[in-house]
């Protein structure tokens, strides 16, 4: 039987555990059914080295709970970013990191052959020259070397630029600090931090989505996706049943729920004709395709419909392509002028009328009426009356005020 190991080889599957573990949790070893048993002891242990301080067990009668509670606004930092550090790798791999970046740290320009000789003259270790330049072409890849021609020789070298001008300029680090903190591939920051020994003493963030480091991979390809304008093929497992599926679309915008945290790719699908968004956090992989003809033409289209949106959907009813809500709402005059101040504010664009005394009229034109009925619902005790042109809605609000009623035991009143 194979020991445990810490490192990783697919960060996907690390980070779906991750993700399955923090957002979800509360989850026994038997109610992880897409991995074997191991699997999950493999990663339970993982994510035990990892975040231990963080890890909460919960006994309960069929096994133990595991989840992660971090409370963001104590953290100096992301403990998440642990998650991008651990990489499997050989012997060979983790001797030449270190030999050939010791090597070039005085700045000296060399090639794979003068590399290898010095590798075996300064630390006495003997290496195949190819298995040099392949490590020094994999690290200039990765931006830890630089390469550039020389004659007809190809250099390396170690460009200490960027540490040296961040050092001398003290403010730097308090930016590093927050940038790990408060932005989008808060990883870069953090590495630059360690790597320069310097520790965020400053900075908390109070409502922080540490979960969204696991999605940076994703989000970078897309992003990268749009500059180039190019369509994408995204890799897409359904959050309900698990089913794999792949997508084609132009990649337009990101939007984030301000209220969840939630991120989403909005896209243009050309085989549908619409515009739909997509959970980042169900995106598998991202593949560029072409690319795309008409961008600017998208953007503009979405720049118009965006003021249509209460959330993230543009599939209301099939039968039109925007459905009216109306809502008549009770507002005593005038100590509750709060509540007509609410609906102004929170309302999205939508009208709001007085009708006669006490009384309030609220109307919105949006794509999709479904994704209001969890604020429509902050306002039961003073909705007059709902109507709206997708009757579907309309039902479901008067079933789930029935559901209520009969859960509480009150007498229904319509």
């Amino acid at each position: 039987m194979s020991d445990f190991q810490e490192l990783v080889k697919s960060f996907p599957k690390t980070r779906e555990y991750v993700r399955d573990f923090f957002v979800y949790g509360f989850k026994t070893r038997d109610e992880f059914k897409e991995k074997s048993p191991r699997t999950y002891d493999n990663e339970r242990r993982r994510l035990e080295s990892w975040l231990g301080d963080h890890v909460r067990k919960d006994h309960v009668s069929n096994g133990s709970n595991i989840s992660l509670a971090i409370d963001s606004n104590l953290l100096d930092t992301n403990p998440l970013f642990r998650v991008w550090k651990t990489k499997s790798f050989t012997d060979n791999d983790i001797v030449l990191h270190f030999l050939i970046l010791d090597l070039l740290q005085d700045g000296a320009e060399l090639t794979a052959e003068e590399i290898t000789g010095g590798l075996l003259e300064e630390y006495e270790a003997l290496f195949d020259v190819q298995t040099v330049r392949r490590k020094c072409n994999a690290y200039e890849k990765e931006g830890l070397l630089s390469k550039k021609k020389s004659g007809k020789t190809v250099v390396f070298s170690i460009d200490n630029s960027l540490a040296v001008w961040i050092k001398s300029n003290e403010g730097m680090l308090d930016a590093l600090a927050f940038y790990q903190m408060a932005s989008n591939f808060g990883i870069v920051g953090n590495y630059l931090s360690e790597q320069l020994d310097h520790h965020n003493r400053t900075f908390r963030v109070k409502h922080s989505f540490c979960v969204h480091t696991l999605e940076e991979e994703i989000l970078f390809g897309l992003l990268d996706a749009m500059n180039r304008k190019t369509d994408v093929r995204l890799e897409i497992k359904s959050s309900k049943n698990g089913v794999l599926n792949t997508a084609d679309c132009t990649p337009l915008q990101i939007f984030t729920s301000t209220r969840s945290g939630r991120r989403f790719l909005c896209g243009y699908v050309k085989k549908g004709r619409r515009f739909t968004c997509y959970r980042l956090d169900s995106v598998k992989t991202v593949t560029p395709l072409v690319q795309s003809e008409e961008y600017e033409e998208l953007l503009a289209q979405l720049d118009r419909n965006r003021r249509y949106l209460w959330g993230v959907s543009f599939q209301g009813n099939a039968r039109h392509h925007l459905d009216r809500l109306t809502m008549k709402i009770q507002a005593l005059e005038p100590t509750e002028q709060y509540i007509v101040e609410r609906l102004k504010r929170e309302g999205r664009g939508g009208t709001v009328t007085r009708t006669e005394r006490n009384v309030y009229q609220y109307e919105i034109e949006v794509f999709d009426c479904n994704e209001m009925l969890p604020w429509i619902r902050t306002f039961i005790g003073r909705i007059l009356s709902l109507e709206c042109t997708d009757k579907s809605v309309e039902q479901r609000f008067y079933r789930d005020l029935q559901t209520m009623y009969r859960m509480y035991q009150i007498e229904e009143d319509f």
